[in-house]
């Protein structure tokens, strides 16, 4: 008899995956699929994972979840630093849980590389020497490109030149270890793609009516308390380097409270960077997935969500 974790022909156990930019409708989708099959929400954010940003990553609130189960929000301290093979190993065991349940894994989030990680498995990259890669993440990132030119020109001509955390990667990868990082990557392990029967959707929407979201996101994120989750972060002194300190609205909201700028300089700032990162998810979404990953190119309404959450069940 067919479950929901399993799809009409097929032995391996089905994953749901809906993907895409920010403020693009993905969470109320995977409430509304979980919600028709019994599913199991697993986040695939690299910002909803921190228990510090609740409101800045637009991690779902109870009322959003309506009782559905969600898994891996919130769920680690920000003064750690959360890597996308240690998401993608406690991803796979919520999965792992979630079959022996009988009910579908939803797997939601913009994260590409987390995504990645999961499905196509890990490069197995020998630990990078901590002496070369302190050196190399001092390099302003246009340094770092040049140098990568130099050492290898094919990652420099993939990479975006202002892409300081992938430039440095790769840099250090090469100085380490004596390899590209391309050539490392061609070996990759532990992926759960080829175990499964994956129905993944992509959405796409309008850019304008998607970045008007964005705008109202961050809006709304400060009349519900995103400047006092920023205040209880600085309280704390982390790093600077952490990604909980680098996330969308924290660099913008403290530079508010410090005094540096007034409070609509503070908005627009905010909204630029949220805009930004969209378009940067929308471009990685729009490039990268397999072709026959289907995509959804309309604005999400609650008509359009029963609908694709039929979609995804077939």
């Amino acid at each position: 008899m067919d479950t929901p974790a399993t799809s009409k022909g097929e032995s391996r156990p089905r994953v749901a995956l809906i993907a895409g930019p920010t403020a693009s409708g993905k969470s109320a989708l995977a409430v509304r699929l979980a919600q028709a099959t019994g599913g199991i929400v697993i986040n695939a954010d690299a910002s909803q994972v921190y228990a510090d940003l609740r409101i800045l990553s637009a991690r779902p609130s109870d009322e959003e979840m309506d009782g559905v189960p969600h898994r891996l929000f919130g769920h680690i301290d920000g003064a750690e630093a959360c890597t996308a093979a240690r998401w993608a190993a406690e991803a796979k065991a919520e999965i792992d849980k979630a079959h022996k349940a009988g009910r579908l894994p939803i797997l939601v989030g913009g994260t590409g590389l987390y995504l990645r990680t999961l499905l196509d498995g890990i490069a197995p990259v020998p630990d990078i020497d901590p002496a070369i890669r302190a050196a190399v993440r001092a390099l302003a990132v246009a340094d770092a490109h040049d140098a990568l030119a130099k050492e290898d020109p094919e990652a420099a001509a993939r990479l975006a030149p202002a892409d300081t955390t992938r430039v440095a990667r790769a840099l250090e990868v090469v100085r380490s270890t004596g390899k590209p990082l391309a050539q490392w990557q061609q070996h990759k392990s532990g992926g759960i793609a080829d175990g499964i029967a994956l129905s993944p959707l992509i959405l796409l929407p309008p850019r304008d009516w998607l970045i008007a979201r964005c705008d109202l996101r961050f809006g709304q994120m400060l009349d519900g308390g995103a400047a006092a989750e920023v205040e209880a972060l600085l309280a704390r002194n982390l790093s600077p380097d952490l990604p909980v300190m680098r996330a969308i609205g924290v660099p913008e909201i403290a530079a508010w409270l410090a005094g540096q700028i007034d409070r609509d300089t503070m908005l627009k700032r905010g909204r630029i960077a949220t805009r930004q990162y969209a378009k940067r998810q929308y471009t990685w979404f729009s490039r990268q997935p397999p072709p026959e990953w289907p995509c959804e190119n309309r604005q999400i309404d609650a008509e359009i969500l029963d609908e694709l959450a039929i979609k995804l069940q077939q």
